[in-house]
């Protein structure tokens, strides 16, 4: 059956592909499961590393190209869309890389007579048939950070994107093939058929479940999977920013306005409570709303557009609500607004109530929340009273206010002077409590998915 793929801008068709059905997921897991357990056709390293570079490069070559599908089937502005891109070339690279470190461990023998005479090591194999499940907002970049690694480590990877944006994932898994890669060590599921997408997550035939997505389904597909695989979870936060009162608004505005507003807040890390001390709120929230007021909103194919619009009219409908919801609990809206069936003006949000969702939950979506403070202790507090905790910022010129913020704030990660949404690919990236579960990040993954193996040798 066909799938019609919209532009969310203006919900126009931009393409048709197929979905597959329980008996095409059930061969391309036999595929993968034959690949895999067919030792002499395991691919050599050196022959996985000749692939990716190949990848990496025809990802570069096909830049522009690449990026106005990302714009189009995601609604990503064309600037950053690009930006995704060379990510994604550099992510696959970093693949490679890894690699010239990736290895085992010598393990002591001889500290004891009985283990006297033997040496002993380690190597890393791979775990067995990886099946990703991967999300909108990054519908190139994040599967590179699930395909990437597999191919990498020589697992077969089956990955599914989100069926809002397959357009991406079809045309990498297609170059990937083109580079040589043998197509059951990397296959491409499509479906929006939730039934279908459980059945592929929770099959016994799989060996890691790596999970991009809503913590209400990565966390259910926990409890679901067969003994014995291994699970990976990415899920999202309600990143706080906490502006003290020594810091410096001149580097503060514009990094907040991108941290909060890129891709129309539908990030995992995105900025979305800011907590401004008392001694400065009243400067900050003039600035910001006046830089905030000036981004540019509109088609995301337009390179100098800054916010685009939404997945779909149900999320816009959802993020208007939860906003409407604030203002009912008393909280200020200073700049929002709809400007059609997609596409929101960014809002600031003042004081919302603490039981609100805008101040518990991630509203994914471009929103953002500011509330006074007087005392550290009280925004700290406050900024750690959810259940989500991914990633945070401190903007402080003293290195006492940093520190105690970044030891005492809930959080996978803690950036100090920075918006919450700086990632670099190499890095460990990792919620904690609802936010996710194991750690992210194209090395930590390509540990993931393989397994140490130890080998012991009598002399």
């Amino acid at each position: 059956m066909a799938v019609q793929i919209l532009q969310p801008f203006d919900r126009t068709v931009i393409a048709e592909i197929e979905a597959d059905d329980v008996a095409s997921l059930d061969r391309k897991l036999e595929a993968a499961r034959k690949a895999f357990f067919t030792r002499t056709s395991w691919l050599p390293l050196a022959e996985r590393v000749a692939i990716l570079t190949r990848v990496a490069d025809r990802i570069a070559a096909e830049r522009d190209r690449l990026a106005l599908q990302i714009a189009r089937e995601g609604g990503k502005p064309l600037s950053d869309a690009l930006v995704e891109v060379d990510r994604a070339a550099d992510g696959v690279r970093n693949a490679y890389e890894a690699l010239r470190s990736f290895g085992g461990t010598e393990i002591a023998m001889g500290y004891t007579s009985a283990s006297d005479g033997r040496r002993a090591f380690t190597i890393r194999e791979p775990i067995g048939i990886v099946a990703a499940i991967s999300a909108f907002n990054h519908p190139l970049n994040l599967i590179v950070h699930q395909v990437a690694p597999a191919i990498a480590v020589g697992a077969p990877v089956i990955i599914k994107p989100a069926h809002q944006t397959p357009l991406s994932c079809r045309d990498f898994v297609s170059i990937v093939h083109q580079c040589g890669l043998p197509e059951p060590w990397c296959q491409m599921i499509y479906t929006d058929d939730l039934t279908l997408a459980e059945k592929f997550a929770i099959d016994p035939r799989i060996a890691f479940l790596s999970f991009i997505g809503s913590a209400r389904v990565g966390w259910s597909l926990r409890r679901k999977v067969a003994d014995g695989v291994r699970v990976a979870l990415e899920h999202g936060g309600t990143a706080p920013a906490i502006i003290a009162a020594d810091a410096d608004l001149d580097m503060i505005i514009s990094a907040l306005a991108k941290g909060s507003f890129y891709h129309s807040g539908q990030v995992c890390v995105s900025t979305q409570r800011i907590f401004v001390h008392a001694h400065l709120a009243d400067e900050f929230i003039d600035r910001f709303s006046n830089r905030v007021g000036n981004l540019r909103v509109g088609d995301p194919t337009d390179y100098d557009t800054e916010v685009g619009p939404l997945i779909s009219p149900h999320e816009t409908d959802r993020v208007e609500q939860w906003v409407e919801e604030a203002r009912m609990g008393g909280a200020q809206i200073l700049l929002g607004g709809r400007l059609s069936t997609t596409t929101l003006k960014p809002a600031i949000v003042l004081n919302p109530p603490q039981n609100s969702r805008l101040a518990t939950g991630e509203v994914f979506g471009p929103v953002v929340t500011i509330q006074r403070f007087t005392a550290l202790d009280e925004a700290i507090a406050i900024a750690n009273d959810t259940d989500f905790a991914f990633q945070a910022s401190i903007f402080t010129r003293d290195l006492e206010t940093a520190l105690a913020a970044s030891e005492r704030l809930n959080a996978g990660a803690v950036l100090i002077n920075d918006h919450t949404a700086f990632r670099t690919d190499w890095m460990p990236f990792a919620g904690l409590r609802r936010s996710g579960y194991g750690i992210g990040g194209i090395p930590y993954t390509m540990r993931d998915f393989t397994h140490e193996k130890m080998i012991v040798l009598r002399r």
